[in-house]
């Protein structure tokens, strides 16, 4: 089975890749405006700093990660051979769970060491686009710019706080995206892998009304970092 699915592929792959293709797609990059969507998977993290050096490193709040998802559409606009100008507006999905230290042996089920984060983000991505020479019917690109991401279960609004269970965000998160990838032109349409990461500028945590909080007392800051593998069609 492998060896006839290796045979199918194989000739895929010279036909992106063999010095005189036959040239798909020709007059894609050449319009102005182009519009598509995409699918993928996410995998968030946080990068916490803290107030005062807290000790061994068993000590800092764990992060456990899971994959994602993600969903959105596409406009470019031409700005020259090279350089595309992209919104990418999309709907991420991710968990996260927390485990913040000092709470063994508690049997309180709300004063746990334990936060589940569940955030469903609306990013706006506006990105430069910087492109290579086409070569045949592939081309690799950079991509970066700036987005700002609307955090709907970000608790934020919210009177309680992790003192009755509820760990709280901030609703509107502003970061730096920065990746890379590569045009396809395929028969009918334009299929484009792309990595990526995404770095919150701004601090996403709510602190709790304790100032002495054993969950968020001592955080300075808590910024989310972000890996994201998309598939592009347009």
């Amino acid at each position: 089975m492998c060896f006839v699915g290796w045979c199918c592929l194989t000739p895929m792959v010279y036909a992106q890749f063999n010095e005189n293709p036959i040239l798909n797609k020709e007059n894609q990059d050449k319009r102005f405006l182009n519009y598509g969507y995409f699918l993928g998977l996410n995998q968030y993290d946080f990068k916490f700093d803290y107030n005062e050096d807290n000790g061994p490193q068993d000590t800092d709040i764990l992060v456990s990660k899971s994959f994602g998802f993600n969903v959105g559409l596409i406009g470019e606009m031409r700005i020259n051979e090279f350089l595309d100008l992209r919104f990418e507006p999309g709907l991420h999905y991710t968990q996260r769970t927390l485990g913040f230290p000092g709470f063994e042996g508690d049997e309180n089920p709300l004063r746990n060491g334990v936060r589940e984060v569940k955030s469903t983000y609306i990013n706006f991505p506006l990105l430069l686009k910087v492109s290579a020479k086409r070569f045949g019917n592939w081309k690799p690109f950079l991509i970066g710019g700036g987005s700002a991401s609307l955090n709907l279960g970000s608790n934020e609004t919210s009177l309680d706080d992790n003192a009755s269970g509820t760990f709280r965000m901030t609703k509107w998160v502003y970061n730096y995206e920065l990746g890379f990838g590569i045009d396809f032109y395929l028969e009918y349409f334009k299929f484009t892998p792309s990595i990526r990461g995404v770095f919150a500028l701004t601090d996403e945590l709510v602190r709790d009304d304790d100032p002495n909080s054993p969950w968020t007392g001592n955080i300075e800051g808590m910024r989310s970092r972000g890996l994201f593998i998309n598939f592009t069609f347009e």
